[in-house]
């Protein structure tokens, strides 16, 4: 299981639209990714509304977590992409 701890770079934390940022480029990567706050149950980073559920405050700590191929490139490109509070999931790391 490939996993990446990042601090959420976004101010508001994952609300509203940086949570659509996230849920969008997560189901982009084409593979299936849970994402937690630190010491919590993991949710699908590709839900709306389990993403919104789990209340992530800007600076606050979030676990990204998969076990499918081609894993360890789309956490790195999502942990990016949270870490940087980024408008867009980056091409290239």
């Amino acid at each position: 299981m490939a996993e990446r701890r990042v601090n959420v770079g976004w101010a508001e934390g994952l609300h509203a639209r940086p949570a659509s940022i996230f849920v969008r480029a997560a189901t982009a990567t084409g593979v299936p990714v849970t994402v937690a706050k630190a010491g919590g149950t993991p949710v699908n980073a590709g839900s709306m509304l389990a993403v919104l559920g789990l209340g992530a405050r800007g600076g606050e700590e979030i676990v990204l977590a998969s076990g499918a191929d081609g894993a360890e490139a789309a956490l790195e490109r999502l942990a990016k992409l949270v870490a940087e509070g980024l408008e867009e999931l980056p091409e290239t790391v």
